[in-house]
């Protein structure tokens, strides 16, 4: 069997997929490629990725910068081995993917809410990404 077809398939979903959920798809791109093919949507998917995702996965050394935000009706037909929610809305709106074997929600704040200044903005990013990291990638993981 060739690696591509050893892979298992996994889906991450938010709300408007342009940060959490695309950051979490650039972690298990960057550190699960050789196990997981993964996808990222959104039940209202935003016109863009948001720009500080794209900068503070940079800092880590994950180039998100060419993803853009689609809508979950362009994936659901496909059959998955793991669906994850990442946002409490997402989690609540999201279609039943009959094809996956399994759904999960995990869920991380929202750091488009922060609304101070660009450091606490910065601030809040990096920790959801970091959390992304600390949490989602090695429940996927252990799902290998």
């Amino acid at each position: 069997m060739t690696e591509t077809t050893t892979r298992k398939r996994v889906l991450i979903l938010c709300t408007g997929n342009s940060c959490r959920s695309q950051m979490a798809e650039g972690w298990v791109r960057h550190d699960l490629d050789r196990t997981w093919e993964v996808a990222s949507a959104g039940t209202f998917p935003a016109s863009i990725v948001h720009p500080l995702a794209v900068r503070v996965m940079a800092e880590a050394g994950v180039d998100i910068s060419a993803a853009t935000a689609k809508h979950v009706s362009t994936l659901a037909g496909q059959p998955w081995d793991l669906v994850v929610t990442v946002c409490d809305s997402a989690r609540e709106a999201c279609p039943v993917f009959p094809a996956a074997a399994e759904q999960i929600h995990m869920g991380f704040p929202d750091p488009i809410m922060e609304l101070r200044g660009e450091e606490e903005r910065l601030a809040a990013y990096r920790a959801v990404r970091d959390d992304i990291r600390a949490r989602l990638i090695p429940e996927i993981a252990r799902r290998s």
